[in-house]
């Protein structure tokens, strides 16, 4: 990382970013604890797997909105006006175009899908039908938002960013008071009140763009040119973003065919709470990925290069942070926070944090293809593994397999993704070398190998039957990764610019 103002620029909108997510995730344990006593076990993991429908069609949406932040971005780097505006415009049209199309798809397909196919308890059928209704609706507004909130990280409004996201986890506070007052049908007032929040962010990311970024009017001025270079750049993301769709939604779908509603239950908490951790490493994500662009539109390719092999370690770091002391504390954690826990959450917890901590180096070297606008061989080869999960784990649960079998081919699809193919395409596409990239998973394999044994041994000595010891243990965990990554993680030269970073802070 040579760029000291870009480093700062990083480093303050990681602050900004982090705060945001501290609140975020108080908020969201406490809500979520309290929206299943609410609903109930079966309600919610029908919730889960109806919005999972249109959830499995919003993938076009995350294509789309990769699109736009890269191409956006892209722009601000240009340091054209002209080709800004333009931009966003094309992007705008773009969004509206295809959301009024996902929600054509929603209502023919996804309706007989909802229809035939879903395990619904008859009791609940009405409902989930007017949940299904609402998740669309939900799912288009949140379609027509994305070049908004593209606009606010493109121009790296971290701030705003974080009030916003601040302000979401605030109403799901609302939320839950109003569930617990309800007079109507807990879980269509539950969708009702998921819409209401999501219009009200829409209103202020229009709102706020209007008033600060002179390309973010509502013109329908479309470049068919600039949208068949966004199209042919989503398109590629489409195929890819297909595959995470199977591995998310479409494994609800799954789930919900061939076991108990709880079963869809355990799985949507495991992913949730392991949502909250990964979205620590998204955020310092958010903060170095607009640098990495704009450096490689620029044409400064060795600080867009460097930036990006730093930013993967230290976010690898962070991952390892978090994901450490859950993995040790998990039984304790979800017996505090739902106090009734469902079966198979635990290991669902256990292997998905696994699974998270390896996808750290996929995510990461994704944003070298993505500066580049190189994305066409990864939609093409990475995507094969995770279609290629679907089916298998269709078949394992069709030979009476375990829930957790899922859990399983996807940990092994990441490790594919991470270790092997990702590593291919940035060497023979963004010209990366063999020792560069080596010597990041070097650098982790290192610091993650010092970092364990240590908490594992207090674990096993101490174990997690009380709270005092689940906090020595968490503690241990933390100080352990902490003094690693600094004496294997950091080299001396950061080191360094740290102690003095700290030195006048505090006056020393």
């Amino acid at each position: 990382m040579d760029s000291p103002g870009g480093n700062k620029t990083i480093a303050k909108n990681t602050l900004f970013l982090y705060l945001r997510m501290l609140i975020i995730m108080v908020v969201t344990l406490y809500t979520s604890r309290v929206i299943l006593q609410v609903l109930g076990v079966d309600d919610y993991g029908l919730y889960q797997t109806v919005g999972g429908v249109v959830g499995f069609l919003a993938f076009i949406n995350n294509s789309l909105s990769a699109g736009s932040s890269r191409f956006i971005t892209f722009a601000l780097g240009q340091n054209d006006k002209d080709i800004l505006k333009k931009t966003f415009s094309t992007t705008f049209v773009s969004h509206l175009l295809i959301g009024l199309t996902i929600v054509l798809v929603a209502e023919t397909a996804g309706l007989w899908y909802v229809n035939t196919k879903m395990v619904i308890p008859a009791s609940r059928y009405s409902a989930a039908l007017i949940v299904y209704q609402i998740s669309i609706l939900t799912a288009f507004i949140t379609f027509i938002q994305v070049p908004f909130s593209a606009e606010v990280i493109a121009h790296e409004r971290m701030s705003v960013f974080a009030y916003t996201g601040i302000a979401e986890a605030v109403s799901k506070l609302g939320i839950v008071y109003l569930l617990s007052i309800g007079g109507i049908d807990k879980l269509v007032l539950y969708a009702v009140l998921l819409l209401v929040v999501q219009l009200c962010l829409f209103g202020f990311y229009v709102f706020y763009d209007g008033r600060n970024f002179e390309e973010s009017g509502f013109r329908l001025n479309f470049d068919k040119k600039l949208f068949g270079q966004i199209f042919s750049f989503s398109g590629w993301s489409l195929f890819s973003n297909g595959a995470y769709a199977l591995s998310n939604q479409g494994i609800l779908l799954l789930l919900n065919k061939f076991f108990a509603p709880a079963v869809v239950t355990a799985r949507s908490i495991s992913l949730q709470v392991n949502s909250v951790a990964t979205h620590f490493v998204q955020n310092f994500r958010t903060a170095a990925n607009p640098q990495i662009v704009k450096r490689y539109a620029a044409g400064d390719v060795a600080g867009s290069k460097s930036l990006l092999l730093d930013s993967t370690k230290f976010a690898y770091y962070l991952m390892l942070l978090i994901v450490l002391p859950l993995f040790f504390i998990a039984d304790p954690l979800l017996r505090l926070w739902l106090v009734e826990v469902p079966e198979f959450t635990l290991a669902f917890l256990q292997i998905v944090l696994a699974q998270s901590l390896i996808q750290v180096f996929d995510l990461s070297f994704y944003t070298a293809l993505y500066a580049k606008g190189r994305i066409k061989e990864n939609a093409i080869f990475s995507p094969l593994v995770g279609y290629l999960c679907f089916p298998i784990v269709y078949l394992l649960f069709k030979s009476g397999c375990s829930p957790l079998a899922l859990s399983w081919a996807f940990l092994v699809g990441a490790a594919v993704l991470s270790l092997a193919v990702k590593p291919i395409l940035l060497n023979r596409i963004c010209d990366y070398s063999w020792k560069e990239l080596l010597s990041v998973y070097w650098t982790c394999f290192k610091v993650t190998l010092v970092a364990v044994p240590v908490p594992l041994l207090s674990y096993m000595k101490l174990g997690v039957n009380t709270i005092w010891t689940s906090i020595a243990v968490a503690i241990v965990s933390l100080l352990s990764v902490s003094v690693s990554v600094w004496f294997i993680g950091l080299v001396s030269d950061t080191r360094q610019r740290l102690l003095e970073a700290v030195r006048s802070k505090v006056g020393i």
